[in-house]
């Protein structure tokens, strides 16, 4: 039974052996084509961004600007944005991601004073304002930095 064992018909093609004769059918030029780069044994394009020997399109366009390494990437959300929550909320970092009010991928969350902040939030982020601190505490909310 095993020494019958054979893959399917036509699953297995046989190698095609170049610069063998005319008969071969890859004689002569072996499939390369006639001169140029792409006739030699290293002749193949030197990776995505090779034209050919001309000044690729990265180099001749100027660098601009400034990419800083160490970037810290802060989040800003508006006491206007926090009336959503309501009276007597908790808002902390994991509630604003799933209310869509900031993005996951962040460094820190700080809180603007623009608008009126509701009654009684409890609100822990990264970083406050001064005003936005005066304005929640005023509407007898409380204001804990994290970390």
């Amino acid at each position: 039974m095993l020494d019958r064992l054979q893959p399917r018909s036509g699953a297995k093609r046989r190698r095609m052996r170049v610069g063998r004769g005319p008969g071969s059918g890859k004689g002569r030029y072996c499939g390369r084509g006639v001169k140029g780069q792409g006739t030699r044994s290293a002749g193949r394009p030197k990776g995505p961004g090779f034209e050919g020997g001309q000044m690729p399109l990265a180099r001749r366009v100027p660098k601009r600007g400034f990419h800083n390494l160490f970037r810290r990437r802060v989040e800003v959300v508006n006491l206007s944005d926090l009336a959503r929550f309501g009276e007597g909320a908790i808002v902390d970092v994991e509630a604003l991601v799933a209310r869509g009010l900031v993005r996951k991928r962040h460094d820190a969350v700080k809180v603007l004073a623009e608008g009126e902040a509701p009654k009684g939030l409890t609100v822990r982020v990264h970083r406050i304002s001064a005003g936005a601190r005066t304005k929640i505490e005023a509407a007898g909310g409380t204001v804990e930095l994290l970390g």
